[in-house]
């Protein structure tokens, strides 16, 4: 069993067949997938699934907080089920492949704390941007 669909099991999200496949699409190492791509992939598996459904599903597994909506650069938003493990991307400027990525170091470290004007800083997001080797 993928570790989203445990995660969702142990919270006890009712798991309709429905649900259980946007799951099982979202499962795996760098899955940054459109709505629309899950979709997609999700009709291979069950062929009655709506858009409409899709997109529920997504809201709710955002909501929960065991999937990330990403967006970058006005593209469609993408949505990433590594949302227990922290990580920043790596996007294509070309193609819009999105990689997940552990540099070392704090990130909330590299912010002076004269640049902070008085915040509490509780997260920091980094987004490195470049071209994959294919779009290179």
């Amino acid at each position: 069993m993928s570790d989203l669909l445990e995660r969702l099991r142990g919270r006890g999200w009712r798991m309709t067949s429905q649900r259980r496949v946007v799951a099982e699409v979202l499962d795996g190492d760098h899955v940054h997938l459109t709505a629309d791509e899950v979709h997609a992939l999700a009709v291979q598996r069950l062929p009655e699934i709506s858009r409409a459904t899709v997109y529920n599903a997504l809201g709710e597994l955002v909501s929960l907080g065991e999937v990330m909506e990403v967006a970058t650069d006005g593209r469609a938003k993408r949505y990433d089920p590594n949302a227990h493990h922290p990580h920043q991307h790596l996007v294509c400027s070309g193609c819009g492949l999105i990689r997940d990525v552990h540099p070392s170091g704090d990130p909330l470290a590299q912010l002076p704390a004269e640049q902070r004007f008085g915040f509490t800083v509780s997260g920091a997001e980094v987004t490195y941007r470049g071209l994959c080797a294919s779009c290179a």
